[in-house]
């Protein structure tokens, strides 16, 4: 038996979301469990199903060296923050004129 992961993604810009796992003895009968098991009550417009053995998955020490850099979280606030600053200084220039 194979193992499959099931993504669903509804009609429209929505992203495909993981619904589940299940075993199947081949692709055709993976589809065939996956509409019944997660497609039944029209949960989604589009399905993918990953054979597990397909998926690459990231070595979590590759990824926690990462969480040092801030630049990848960036909420805009320290741009927000910056452009604040020249207003009120280009308003402070503005007035001694």
């Amino acid at each position: 038996m194979r193992v499959y992961e099931v993504f669903l993604k509804r009609a429209g810009k929505e992203e495909f979301r993981h619904a589940g796992a299940l075993e199947a003895p081949d692709d055709q009968m993976a589809l065939t469990y996956a509409r019944e098991a997660y497609a039944r009550r029209s949960e989604g417009a589009q399905m993918w199903l990953v054979q597990r053995a397909n998926i690459v998955a990231a070595d979590p020490a590759d990824l926690a060296t990462n969480q040092t850099k801030s630049h990848r979280h960036n909420d805009g606030s320290v741009i927000a923050a910056r452009r604040k600053q020249k207003r009120a200084e280009a308003k402070a220039g503005g007035g001694n004129d």
